[in-house]
């Protein structure tokens, strides 16, 4: 009898089921860590690529065929090769020194998410893909008018 007690007051392969316990919460909250982190450095090209057509867009000469152009190549050498929006306005801004056109780029791409997508679609949710979205606005290189 004394050694069917020491059987089930013995801890072993505790530590193993208290792991198998926590292993699968763990693994979800670094996935979560790394899809994030993806995501974020996806949004910053996304504002860089913007950023880089605004530039492109104020210097005189230039077309909005040219700006798409520069933030199309942005986001191929940044690895992006999705779904993406890319709209350009001139915007007349007036101030008390005369007025002036600003050009305004915004750039919308599809993020897929990579290891929380899938695992969001398998419970039922619908967390695979989200825009991101950037704008960036700069004054042209022109004199204001008077």
């Amino acid at each position: 009898m004394t050694t069917a007690r020491a059987r089930w007051r013995c801890e072993k392969g505790s530590e193993l089921i208290e792991f198998a316990l926590v292993a699968p919460v763990l693994i979800l909250l670094l996935a979560g860590i790394f899809d994030f982190g993806m995501m974020f450095r996806t949004f910053e090209a996304v504002t860089n690529s913007a950023r880089e057509g605004a530039r492109v867009g104020v210097l005189p000469g230039y077309a909005d065929v040219d700006v798409r152009t520069r933030v199309n190549a942005y986001l191929t050498v940044s690895g992006l090769a999705g779904p993406r929006t890319i709209n350009v306005t001139s915007l007349p801004q007036a101030t008390g020194a005369g007025t002036f056109t600003a050009r305004s780029v915004e750039v919308i791409y599809s993020y897929q998410f990579v290891v929380l997508g899938p695992i969001g679609s398998a419970f039922g949710g619908s967390f695979g893909t989200i825009p991101l979205r950037a704008v960036s606005v700069m004054r042209t290189e022109a004199a204001a008018a008077p």
